[in-house]
């Protein structure tokens, strides 16, 4: 079984405190926020403002998944917007260890995410630091994407790491999650599964996260 984080993003915003209501009621675990820039991915989502409206409505802990340039500038501003795991990419953050460490101090729980093509052995410096490590599973910036088979690898590889040397970060997943690929995934080392549209779309989407849950 794994812990379900429904990504925001593909909710109707029109109704936005409507959706997060429904995540709330849901067993999800917690409610996943993209956050994107439109410089480190193709695409624009939302920023501090929204993310503070899904938070005074949240019953789930924000995990706010930045796909920004420097995100060092705005640690800070979205902890106090309501994020209680900060995730980063590596491939945005040159002093990665500094940045985890400002994340901790913060008081919310870090995160790492890599691309499809950065391969895990990158981090095997960090492991031991980090509360998360998110493995994108279709290339970053926009929802619906088809699933990138090479993801099982890297979450086995990962997830040998994390058995090899008693690490306990959690592997988190997302890109194309649904249920077909969700038993797999488990069965692979994920404990959270981010599903966005599949959720969304759904025609029940209380009775979808629950399903994805007991995968």
């Amino acid at each position: 079984m794994a812990e379900i984080a429904p990504s925001i993003l593909a909710a109707d915003f029109a109704n936005l405190q409507r959706d997060v209501e429904m995540i709330n009621s849901s067993s999800a675990g917690y409610i996943h926020v993209d956050i994107m820039d439109g410089m480190f991915v193709p695409n624009i989502s939302f920023g501090l403002p929204v993310c503070e409206a899904i938070h005074k409505h949240a019953q789930k802990p924000l995990d706010v998944h930045l796909m920004i340039e420097q995100p060092d500038r705005y640690l800070e501003a979205f902890r106090n917007a309501g994020a209680s795991v900060l995730t980063v990419h590596y491939e945005a953050c040159p002093h990665l260890h500094s940045t985890i460490q400002h994340i901790r101090e913060l008081g919310a729980e870090p995160g790492v995410a890599l691309n499809p093509h950065t391969p895990v052995e990158v981090l095997s410096e960090i492991m031991g630091d980090v509360s998360l490590i998110l493995i994108m599973s279709v290339n970053p910036g926009f929802g619906g994407q088809k699933f990138i088979e090479n993801s099982y690898r890297k979450i086995a590889a990962l997830d040998a790491y994390r058995k090899k040397f008693g690490y306990n970060f959690k592997i988190e997943v997302d890109g194309g999650v649904n249920l077909n690929n969700a038993p797999r995934l488990v069965r692979e080392g994920v404990d959270i599964l981010v599903a966005g549209s599949f959720v969304f779309t759904s025609p029940d989407p209380i009775q979808t996260i629950t399903e994805l849950g007991n995968s």
